[in-house]
Order: structure tokens, then C-alpha cells, then sequence
């Protein structure tokens, strides 16, 4: 993976499990369990996502069988349908949050903070399923080689805004952490490489070193 920013479909997964909106609840924990997935999409027709039924959908049925106190459950009537729901068409969420494979992966992360959710079916521009990215997905970006981060800051950021410094720049990445030393013409420009850095993705640290020349 080189550029950025990173899109969607550089991360996600696309061999997704899915179910009908006749999927029974037992299937749905089963398909779960073995897939090791918190998050299952609900399809209709030729593969339109219409929602999604999570293990936060399941719980009310076990939630509701321990509360003894009928008054209670009768306050709490969303969680009650969800408790009384046998099938992934009345337990799932809907609309589905989704997301767009061409989005960038900043987006992604935005809007699974905004909705609270783990993970996004991600669809085309007819509402298909084309795969799905989880909060790991968006993780994976932290695990490119530094040489690759490197390289990418060589050509985006410092070949770029220093075309001719004074003093070779230097780039070294450890683990993440990128440290810049060199002496560069354009101080104003300095900053400006600092922000871009940081902006690369998987960096997880910027040490910008680089001095004006003049500057003392």
C-alpha cells in the first residue's frame, strides 16, 4: 500500500458472511461464533444491504429472561421487540451504516466513532455488498514496513516541499516514529512538512529536526 490517503478498499475485507432477513436467531449466534464476528450484514434480493444485526441486537432476549419485574421490561419497549425477535429482519438495525469502498479510510474511522459502531458494510453506488471493514481493518495501516512510510515521506512530503535543500535531509523511521534532520531554504515550509508527516498513514510519531538555513 503506498500514497495516500488510504481508501477503503486498500483494507477492507470482501469475502463477507452475511444473512436473509429469514435468518433465525440460533443461525445468526451460530454464524457468529464460528466466524468470530460481532456484526453480521442483513441482505435482501441480489445483495442490497438492508440493515445489520449485531450482538448488541441479540442481548435483550438474555437481558429480558433474567428481569423479573414486568413493569420494568414494559418501559424499556424497544429492548422488549428485540427480546421478543426470532428472526435477523425484526432483531437487525436499520438503515445499515455503510460506507463507500472509494472513501478514504479517515472517513471510515469518523464514521464508526459518530455512529458507535465495529465495523461497516461497505457497498457500491447501488447499495450492494462489496465487502465489509472492521476497526482492525483500519488498524492494519500501522503495520506498513518503515521503509514503505519511508519512502513515501522521501516522495510526497520532503522531495516535494524541498526540492533542493541545503544539506541532504535525512529520513529515518523506527517503528513508526519518523525523525527528519537536514538543514532546508524554506523555513516557512518547515511546519508545513511536520503536518504532512503526521498526516501519512501508519506514522505513528513525527520528530521534525530539519533547521532553516541562516538559522542559528
Amino acid at each position: 500500500m503506498t500514497g495516500t490517503p488510504h481508501r477503503v478498499s486498500d483494507v477492507m475485507t470482501r469475502a463477507v458472511v452475511a444473512v436473509s432477513r429469514r435468518t433465525l436467531f440460533k443461525d445468526i449466534v451460530e454464524r457468529m461464533e464460528q466466524w468470530r464476528v460481532s456484526a453480521l450484514p442483513v441482505l435482501e434480493g441480489d445483495g442490497r444491504v438492508i440493515g445489520v444485526v449485531s450482538e448488541a441486537d441479540l442481548l435483550p432476549k438474555e437481558e429480558f429472561r433474567r428481569v423479573p419485574d414486568r413493569l420494568t421490561q414494559m418501559r424499556r419497549m424497544p429492548d422488549l421487540a428485540k427480546a421478543g425477535a426470532v428472526t435477523a429482519g425484526e432483531l437487525m438495525s436499520t438503515p445499515a451504516v455503510t460506507v463507500h469502498a472509494d472513501a478514504t479510510v479517515a472517513e471510515a474511522a469518523r464514521i464508526m466513532a459518530v455512529k458507535r459502531v465495529k465495523r461497516l458494510p461497505v457497498v457500491t453506488s447501488e447499495g450492494l455488498l462489496d465487502g465489509i471493514v472492521s476497526r482492525g481493518d483500519l488498524l492494519k495501516l500501522f503495520l506498513r514496513s518503515d521503509g514503505d512510510l519511508a519512502n513515501e515521506i522521501r516522495r510526497d512530503v520532503v522531495d516535494v516541499l524541498f526540492p533542493a535543500p541545503v544539506e541532504p535531509v535525512h529520513i529515518v523511521v523506527d517503528e513508526g516514529v519518523v525523525t527528519v534532520t537536514g538543514r532546508v531554504g524554506d523555513a516557512a515550509s518547515i511546519d508545513v512538512a511536520a503536518r504532512m508527516m503526521r498526516g501519512v498513514e501508519g506514522v505513528v510519531g513525527v520528530d521534525c529536526r530539519l533547521t532553516a538555513a541562516g538559522a542559528r
